[in-house]
């Protein structure tokens, strides 16, 4: 897998302070997608061990309040992506206690295959659907289009 970005403070992407991945690689390729350079499954920089490990040190480093961990992209669904990520969802949940992990996704929930659903398990929200210029609306909480659905799966834990 590869990334284009990773920002280790980041109060845009989900709620309250997190660190935010930006994985390469996105079948969707929607138009008007302000992240079309995240596209390529080649582009960025290869996503390494020791890249997981910042982002596990960043969740659990205290000087800074995080409340967790958001990836986005490209799609962090994308086939090719899947093996990194499901590995670094794991690390999250088993070393970073009371990290929560939102993911965005191009992919709709009821059609996910099985492999996205194994690291679908692992978060606490997933933003889904493909981003459709037309109902594009800026007013919504960290969606870019009204058919964009937020699924809550661990609520209470969130404070929503």
């Amino acid at each position: 897998m590869n990334y284009l970005n990773y920002y280790p403070v980041d109060v845009v992407n989900g709620p309250g302070t997190r660190c935010t991945l930006f994985v390469s690689g996105c079948e969707h390729q929607c138009r008007g997608c302000y992240n079309k350079n995240t596209w390529r499954l080649d582009c960025g920089h290869p996503f390494t061990q020791e890249m997981e490990d910042q982002i596990i040190s960043d969740l659990n480093d205290t000087r800074i309040k995080r409340r967790g961990l958001s990836l986005s992209g490209g799609d962090p669904l994308h086939p090719a992506n899947l093996e990194a990520v499901l590995k670094l969802v794991q690390r999250v949940r088993q070393e970073c206690a009371g990290k929560d992990i939102w993911l965005w996704t191009g992919y709709v929930l009821d059609e996910l295959t099985d492999a996205q659903r194994k690291v679908v398990t692992l978060i606490d929200a997933l933003v889904d659907g493909k981003f459709v210029q037309e109902q594009h609306d800026p007013s919504l909480l960290w969606r870019g289009s009204a058919n964009q659905v937020i699924h809550y799966f661990q609520s209470d834990e969130l404070g929503c």
